[in-house]
């Protein structure tokens, strides 16, 4: 790697923009195609010979607000805004950065194309972004796909279905918890927190006991009334374009029983969506 990877980078991504990409507006031609550094220095809000002195090596430590400013005015991507940070030796803080509540349609089409396996997006406080059919055939007791903390601590479903019933609503407030550092989040998981210490004396325990776990692989038991016990495993994927969502996929053993009844499920959902239509 070279010696001022920091300010190879500034040049390349400051000349591969011109005025007109960033509404700047100028006037006659110019002897090298880009933006100038005082032009960047203005986008960014910095000075323009502290810009100077990063492209040629003299600060190599700028703060996270100056990288977010120098990734906004040079119009960078996910992927080059954290390039850009770990080339500073450090990580973006996106806490106050909502996550989208919105599901991409390649993503979404993804899902669908996991015809034999439910798949589901969500969002950090456990909201169902998107499903597709048999992830909502799964789940098709409970009023609503919704939230999943709602789900387990407030439909009457939730004890016959997770037939571990303590184990799966300690982990999901152990995942709901992981919300609580981003403030960008705040105010949907404080929402959700009032309803549920309101409505439930268990989750009211469960959350005072500030128990954390995230989201990464494990077994779920349940008891679907149309096809009888299901042993599952799961697989949750941070979605890289849509930060704060996550994308589950459950599975069954293949050849299990469990295999067997799920496939059962698909096809009565299937010909049930048939008949709809």
């Amino acid at each position: 790697m070279a010696d001022n990877a920091l300010g190879d980078f500034l040049r390349a991504r400051r000349a591969a923009l011109r005025p007109d990409d960033v509404g700047m507006a100028y006037h006659g031609l110019r002897r090298v195609p880009g933006l100038r550094r005082e032009e960047v220095a203005v986008l960014a809000g910095v000075n323009a010979d502290y810009y100077t002195r990063l492209e040629q090596g003299r600060e190599r430590h700028p703060s996270p607000q100056v990288l977010d400013a120098l990734s906004r005015a040079l119009h960078l991507d996910t992927d080059a805004r954290a390039h850009l940070y770990r080339l500073t030796g450090t990580v973006p803080d996106d806490r106050h950065t909502p996550a989208p509540d919105t599901v991409s349609a390649a993503l979404r089409r993804l899902m669908d194309g996991y015809a034999h396996t439910p798949a589901f997006v969500i969002n950090r406080t456990l909201d169902v972004l998107a499903a597709n059919a048999l992830a909502e055939a799964l789940y098709s007791p409970f009023r609503l796909m919704d939230n999943l903390a709602r789900m387990i601590f407030l439909d009457p479903a939730a004890r016959h279905f997770f037939t571990r019933w303590e184990w799966s609503a300690q982990a999901t407030v152990a995942n709901l918890r992981q919300a609580e550092g981003y403030p960008a989040d705040g105010p949907r998981l404080n929402a959700l927190v009032t309803t549920l210490t309101r409505r439930s004396a268990d989750f009211t325990t469960l959350w005072n006991a500030h128990a954390v776990r995230g989201k990464t692989q494990d077994a779920k038991h349940l008891h679907h009334p149309e096809v009888g016990p299901l042993t599952l495993t799961y697989q949750s994927f941070d979605v890289r374009d849509a930060p704060g969502q996550q994308l589950v996929i459950y599975h069954a053993e293949p050849g299990s029983p469990s295999a067997q009844a799920l496939g059962l499920l698909g096809t009565l959902d299937a010909t049930r969506r048939q008949s709809a239509e």
